[in-house]
């Protein structure tokens, strides 16, 4: 039920029909009463008025039925009480006064109702507005939260990543950074208007150059960019920044604005540094744990040429000691000594730059002739364990950018593998090493032997660090040889031949992209 402090002037309040027409009876018997009052005190007889009142009552709170019956009654009541004091024209009169009050009373409470219906419905479209933008107001506040409540974790995550966001308009110029950006950048945080030349400043003036044309190269063909450049904060310290940019196009194909992230990636520089000198180091130990496995091999290669050369010192000697020196027998017999000299010397130098701890030196190098170094260096133990080489080197391949060393390091494991995989081998025992172009511009080394092979479904865990078949051995050498090829943009792969042994294939690329 409606709230009577709450109904209008001209609202009808609910009641049931029986009050409805109870009212019609009351009101009239109410006029009645009042016109006979008028009578007992010789008053003029106001019926006529009282009846229409009670019509008006009923008609406004009853509704039009009931009006209609108070019409009728007060016409019966005034032709029983008062008939006798009217006059014909009179009750003509009063007849069509009582008819007319009851239609133009059917109007207005026609119109009143008409009028109600329409305040329920504005009311109840209100009330629908109303309770709607509750809702609405509710939602945009709880979103208002979830936004605020996002912003603070996108904010806690960008400090937890040290990873700034940036954006910057290239039609209005306006731009905006998070401030976990301004943080990294050694700004204050809290800075009103940052701007983007004042974050360019920042950029280590070695790097800025190259920075400047790669963004109005992008800028001018509306490309996105991906780069690192080094900054310098305010109190003179360093940081490596990766930074990412995504171009924002209209459906006309205009540049609209830069959306990008900034990421201080200064820890993962010093990490890799530091992994690559425990790399290079581990490394270093494998050569001179290798070299030192083949000490009694090195000594013979070398002892060869220096007992050659003692020979044919003496030789040279006798030559030049006879009565009539020969000096064409002398002057070999020296040749002779120098080219054993020569033979030993190299040896020596090339067990001394593999013992040699050193940054990575990267320079165009000749796939063969590392190969053929290997050769010389490795003849003696293969020689130990009766195990011929047999080379098919690709003439003409194109010099590939890498470390001799590393490369070296690498054949040496491979080769000293297959020797390895031979030794107790019964039957034909050869190691074919043999060098190719590929396409895509690559340079592919196999290295195969006629051993026992690789260990079933596992050509693979070989590369493993610590992974060996061997009693002996340390698991390092394969892991560390795929380290280095693939530092090299290269990669390192097996595979177990037919009918017995294994192929170690190297794949390294002609350009000379690295991937330190």
């Amino acid at each position: 039920m409606a709230d009577p402090r709450k109904t209008k002037w001209f609202e009808r309040p609910a009641i049931s029909v029986v009050s409805r027409y109870g009212l019609a009876v009351a009101s009239v018997a109410a006029a009645l009463g009042g016109a006979q009052a008028f009578l007992y005190f010789h008053l003029p007889q106001p019926f006529t008025a009282f009846a229409l009142s009670a019509i008006a009552i009923t008609y406004w709170y009853g509704g039009t039925l009931p009006g209609i019956f108070a019409a009728v009654l007060s016409l019966i009541v005034r032709s029983y009480y008062f008939e006798p004091e009217i006059t014909i024209v009179s009750r003509i009169f009063y007849d069509l006064v009582f008819l007319t009050f009851a239609l133009l009373m059917t109007r207005i409470t026609r119109t009143r109702n008409e009028l109600e219906v329409r305040v329920a419905e504005r009311t109840a479209e209100l009330t629908r507005a109303n309770e709607e933008l509750k809702i609405e107001v509710a939602d945009r506040k709880q979103a208002e939260e979830k936004l605020r409540q996002s912003e603070n974790y996108l904010h806690e995550a960008q400090k937890l990543g040290r990873m700034g966001s940036w954006a910057h308009n290239e039609i209005s110029g306006t731009f905006f950074a998070s401030p976990e950006l301004l943080r990294i950048f050694g700004c204050d945080h809290n800075q009103a208007n940052p701007t983007r030349e004042m974050l360019r400043q920042c950029i280590h003036p070695e790097d800025r150059p190259s920075y400047v044309e790669m963004i109005t190269k992008a800028t001018s063909e509306n490309a996105d960019w991906d780069t690192e450049y080094r900054i310098v904060l305010p109190n003179g310290s360093v940081k490596h920044i990766h930074a990412v940019a995504h171009a924002v196009i209209n459906g006309t194909g205009e540049l609209v604005e830069y959306v990008g992230t900034v990421m201080d990636v200064t820890e993962r520089k010093r990490s890799e540094a530091a992994l690559r000198e425990a790399q290079s180091d581990l490394a270093r130990i494998n050569r001179v744990t290798t070299m030192g496995e083949l000490t009694a091999s090195l000594s013979h290669e070398i002892n060869q040429p220096l007992a050659a050369a003692v020979t044919n010192a003496n030789t040279c000697l006798r030559w030049l000691s006879r009565d009539q020196p020969d000096l064409e027998e002398a002057r070999a017999s020296a040749l002779r000594i120098v080219k054993d000299g020569t033979r030993a010397a190299e040896i020596i130098k090339r067990m001394r730059l593999l013992f040699k701890k050193g940054t990575s030196e990267r320079k165009l190098v000749d796939v063969n002739d590392v190969i053929r170094e290997m050769l010389v260096l490795l003849r003696g133990e293969a020689t130990r364990y009766s195990i011929p080489f047999r080379t098919e080197l690709a003439a003409d391949l194109p010099r590939i950018m890498a470390d001799r060393v590393q490369l070296q390091q690498v054949l040496m494991n491979l080769m000293l593998n297959g020797i390895e995989a031979m030794k107790e081998v019964d039957g034909k025992r050869e190691l074919a090493i043999k060098s190719q172009p590929e396409e895509n511009d690559h340079v592919q080394i196999s290295v195969s032997d006629t051993g026992v092979g690789l260990p079933q479904q596992q050509s693979d865990e070989i590369f493993k660090a610590f992974f060996t078949t061997k009693t002996q051995g340390t698991g390092m050498g394969l892991s560390i040889s795929r380290s280095i090829v693939e530092s090299h943009g290269g990669r390192l792969w097996a595979a177990n031949n037919s009918p017995r042994g294994a192929t170690f294939h190297v794949s390294l690329p002609a350009n000379g992209d690295a991937h330190e």
